[in-house]
């Protein structure tokens, strides 16, 4: 198991987070894998990313948008992850070869917060509007604190305490800011994004969290994977990578439960024309790849390599990559998975 972990809930009883404590010998392993992992980016690697980030650079909009006659050109969960991978090789708002477009993708968030915190674009094409409030909240939380904006803290507190007040009486969140009914899908979006809230500082309730726990693990299947939703069904590769990253997000770092979930991930370590066959495959990687990166060892040396050669080979001659919501989202999420090595974005770090 990994090397290094921190508990969303330590101190719960003083209704408080805090890292983990943690000792020398585990520090020394968690810097030895950070080593070894940097080494993992080949320069093949390398300037695929770079050709990927320049094409992504070049497809933003004046208004911090991405793609031109895309339906999901103005979708607020395309722009957090684009604005993520930038983020991921190193730029900062105003800072670095990708600082000017991460600096567009505050303001477009920013602009496109509502008065009740819900960051939403209403003719914006989308899978389901929370996956985008999820993953705007994510990327707005971990640019707290490195951008001048005035009226950022005000309107992530906002988007974090929506997430808050729409969570069902599950657990769990769907694609609507609404208390009707939970997926695994969307939760985890909703707790990687009250786990970055809380590490920039705003205030996520330990209820919250404790809820969540529960219906993840109601929704864990036998055999290790995770089912769509608590009502029943069966292990899928993306949502079971989901799932492992939603206990991790939420403080679970050991136990049965991560156990069993990486266990039935390893069964889809990347292989031939796999990529080919998996639905949302770009979506199952973004999760599979941090599960690994937190859990370390021979769970990490195996997948990373995996996953990196898959999606060298599928790199389209313009540096992009195809995907059914669209080129955009393909090309952000191969980014982040290949820059994992790099360990720069504050929710991704052990």
């Amino acid at each position: 198991m990994g090397i290094h972990r921190r508990s969303f809930l330590a101190a719960a009883t003083a209704g408080m987070f805090a890292l983990g404590r943690m000792n020398t010998a585990r520090s020394q392993g968690r810097s030895e894998l950070d080593v070894a992992a940097g080494q993992m980016i080949t320069p093949v690697a390398d300037r695929a990313i770079q050709r990927g980030l320049d094409w992504l650079a070049s497809r933003q909009n004046d208004d911090g948008a991405f793609g031109s006659g895309s339906s999901y050109g103005q979708n607020v969960g395309v722009c957090a992850l684009a604005g993520l991978a930038f983020m991921s090789e190193g730029s900062t708002p105003g800072r670095g070869r990708y600082g000017a477009n991460v600096d567009r993708i505050v303001d477009f968030l920013l602009e496109n917060t509502q008065e009740t915190g819900y960051i939403y674009v209403g003719d914006a094409a989308s899978h389901g509007p929370m996956y985008g409030h999820g993953f705007a909240t994510l990327f707005l939380a971990e640019v707290y604190g490195m951008t001048p904006r005035s009226d950022l803290r005000e309107k992530l507190s906002k988007a974090t305490q929506l997430i808050i007040n729409t969570q069902n009486t599950e657990g769990g969140w769907r694609y609507q800011p609404q208390r009707n009914d939970a997926d695994l899908s969307v939760t985890v979006c909703e707790i990687m994004a009250l786990r970055a809230a809380r590490n920039a500082g705003i205030n996520v309730p330990v209820g919250v969290i404790d809820q969540t726990i529960a219906y993840i693990k109601r929704c864990q299947n036998p055999d290790g994977g995770f089912m769509y939703m608590s009502t029943g069904g069966p292990s899928a590769f993306p949502r079971s990578a989901a799932g492992v990253v939603a206990l991790y997000s939420a403080g679970v770092y050991e136990g049965e439960e991560v156990e069993r979930g990486l266990t039935y991930l390893m069964q889809h370590l990347p292989r031939g024309d796999n990529f080919n066959r998996e639905s949302h495959f770009f979506y199952g990687h973004y999760y599979a790849v941090q599960a690994m990166w937190h859990a370390g060892g021979e769970y990490w040396r195996q997948w990373y390599p995996a996953i990196r050669d898959a999606l060298l080979t599928r790199q389209r001659e313009d540096g992009s990559w195809l995907d059914q919501i669209s080129p955009e989202y393909g090309a952000s999420m191969a980014c982040i998975i290949l820059q994992m090595p790099n360990n720069y974005l504050p929710i991704f770090q052990p």
